[in-house]
């Protein structure tokens, strides 16, 4: 257990939501993190055209990136995807303007753009100083332009949260992404697109946040694979 400062982690939304509103949406998640892990929301850099849930002038719903103009298919292989260096130069923003972090959580298209991270952090790109990531209902990109951030093994330490009935972005989905990484641990929950927060869930997204503890040194082993 953290017997210092909570984890600060960089919190990306997903598709159509902002930090606002993905906070809202966290507030189970913060409640049972609270004291182990603050959760610090950012906005995607782009607003989506023709508003979405709940939409209004004042917090638009946004994008970290389109697969065509104005819009997003997780599942698509998108010829000419717009906006994704935008939003990692929104994300090295962030981490340099209010930080420190210790890592990332990512929801649907934030949990992208996190592993795209990750990828990044792990070549050793001084702009995302990370140490993990919990990636919640995540997905590689199918765009053909993307797909050098998968050609190698991601070597940062992650939590893939997979909904065995999320209908939005499937568990095969998840699960194809985390076999980009070395020695992902896998949360499968029975639920759908949305971050679960329960006692079974609780108890992962602790122990896995405890191998990162200040003063514990370096992460201590966790061993890959279902949970």
């Amino acid at each position: 257990m953290c017997e210092r400062s909570p984890l600060r982690l960089l919190a990306l939304h997903g598709y159509r939501q902002s930090g606002p509103r993905f906070r809202q949406r966290t507030g189970a998640l913060r409640k049972a993190l609270r004291g182990r892990a603050e959760l610090v929301p950012i906005s995607a850099p782009h607003t989506v055209p023709g508003g979405g849930e709940g939409s209004d002038g004042e917090d638009p719903p946004r994008g970290w990136w389109f697969s065509a103009p104005g819009t997003f298919e997780a599942a698509e292989a998108a010829a000419e995807p717009a906006g994704l260096e935008e939003s990692l130069s929104a994300v090295a923003a962030a981490l340099a303007e209010r930080g420190p972090f210790d890592g990332l959580l990512g929801f649907s298209q934030g949990a992208a753009l996190a592993a795209m991270v990750c990828a990044l952090r792990a070549r050793g790109d001084p702009r995302f100083p990370v140490r993990f990531a919990i990636l919640v209902a995540g997905f590689a990109s199918r765009a053909p332009a993307h797909g050098h951030f998968y050609r190698e093994p991601i070597a940062l330490p992650t939590l893939h949260v997979v909904g065995d009935t999320d209908a939005v972005i499937t568990a095969s989905l998840s699960r194809e992404l985390a076999q980009c990484f070395v020695e992902p641990v896998v949360l499968s929950h029975p639920g759908g697109h949305f971050v679960p927060a329960a006692a079974p869930q609780r108890k992962v997204y602790l122990d896995f946040l405890d191998r990162f503890c200040p003063g514990q040194g370096q992460a201590e082993p966790l061993e890959a694979g279902a949970v």
